[in-house]
């Protein structure tokens, strides 16, 4: 096969991927940017991200960035001959990533047990929304509803100060459930190579979004008067600037920067504890210097002399920032529209591939090549 052509530390191993949505995506194409072979399953309709928006002469971009480096296999699972192919491609696979609502993969015959009697040494990842057990477990759940489900979004409530929860188009519950599923999935290949022995593996996206809330999980078992210090975005004459004079250090410089050198020795700002007493009053005072200079000039300043601060970026800024092209956090991407660019994992390893496989896949581009392989007499059938 062409997708993966590069190596990387994962390149022997081979990924059944049986996701969909967000979660599941990106968990495999992390292991995919490693040199796993992914071997993902499609509906003949296609997964349900190849419309998502942005599209470009028929391709999502959307679906790219998720399923990049990946081997498109069409598998009708709601026939019996889709669902043999799909055994015979796991008995042969190291890993296998689900993120059907709990109880799907078994009914399929694709559950944990069901692939384990095939091949003893599987790892199998499940990912759901709150687990594949208790009273929730069975709920649909998609990243909005675990927000609000997890406490995070109410939180956030508290922070600006009551109100209504804020509307959500992020993924946060999602990225994170991914990145667990990952890491588990690594440390149980880990164990592998130590006992001989698999291993079944259940993420709830509601476990991740409760690591999260380290603070806010702590305050509700042990209350303190004193409310958690938040940093308001500060109005320049253009937009918006986040300071963050955390210790002593930066507030002496901070003071300095703004003329307001009598602040370290006042009461209400003198150390660390006044100014958590008084940290509104203080953002506040700080405000009326933000306003007055536009928010590159007040990082400028900020930076210069070593005070915790960014001016507020669109993503369309960060993604072109000098920090960004430096690092090489981004990979261009090709399908059949075109190239464009997706952020690599948030990770580097010296010397390691562990950059985004450029090619996404089209539909089922990958199936007849992987039904030859697994199961020549089905294949007609199992495509069909």
């Amino acid at each position: 096969m062409t997708t993966n052509s590069r190596r990387g530390p994962l390149d022997a191993v081979r990924v059944l991927d049986l996701t969909n949505m967000l979660s599941g995506p990106y968990c495999t194409r992390l292991l995919a940017d490693l040199g796993a072979e992914v071997i993902k399953v499609e509906p003949p309709h296609g997964d349900h991200n190849r419309g998502r928006r942005p599209v470009r002469d028929g391709c999502s971009s959307f679906f790219g960035q998720l399923n990049c480096g990946k081997h498109s296999v069409v598998l009708d699972l709601k026939t019996p001959e889709g669902i043999a192919t799909a055994r015979a491609i796991a008995a042969d696979c190291d890993v296998v990533v689900e993120n059907w609502r709990p109880g799907v993969a078994d009914r399929l015959g694709l559950g944990y047990e069901a692939l384990r009697a095939l091949r003893p040494q599987l790892v199998y990842c499940s990912i759901s929304g709150f687990g594949q057990a208790g009273p929730h477990s069975r709920r649909p759940a998609y990243a909005p509803i675990v927000h609000a489900a997890s406490g995070f979004d109410l939180a956030q409530v508290e922070y600006q100060g009551g109100g209504k929860p804020p509307n959500t188009a992020t993924y946060t519950a999602d990225v994170f459930g991914g990145m667990s599923a990952f890491a588990a999935i690594q440390s149980a290949l880990f164990a592998r190579e130590r006992t001989g022995e698999g291993q079944y593996i259940d993420v709830a996206l509601l476990d991740g979004m409760l690591n999260i809330l380290v603070a806010e999980c702590q305050e509700w078992q042990a209350p303190t008067p004193a409310k958690s210090r938040v940093y308001p975005p500060l109005r320049a004459t253009d937009g918006f600037i986040v300071i963050a004079p955390t210790s002593q250090k930066n507030f002496e410089a901070l003071c300095g920067v703004i003329g307001k050198t009598e602040w370290l020795t006042e009461a209400r700002f003198g150390n660390t504890v006044a100014r958590e007493r008084n940290w509104a009053e203080l953002m506040s005072l700080i405000e009326e210097w933000t306003r007055t200079r536009t928010a590159a000039d007040g990082e400028r300043q900020l930076m210069a002399a070593g005070v915790p601060c960014t001016r507020y970026l669109t993503v369309a800024e960060a993604m072109q920032s000098e920090q960004v092209r430096a690092r090489g956090a981004t990979t261009a991407v090709r399908d059949a529209a075109g190239s464009y660019l997706v952020p690599n994992a948030p990770f580097r390893m010296p010397g390691v591939d562990a950059l985004p496989r450029p090619h996404v896949p089209a539909l089922g581009e990958h199936t007849a090549e992987i039904l030859a392989r697994y199961c020549r007499a089905a294949a007609p059938a199992a495509a069909a």
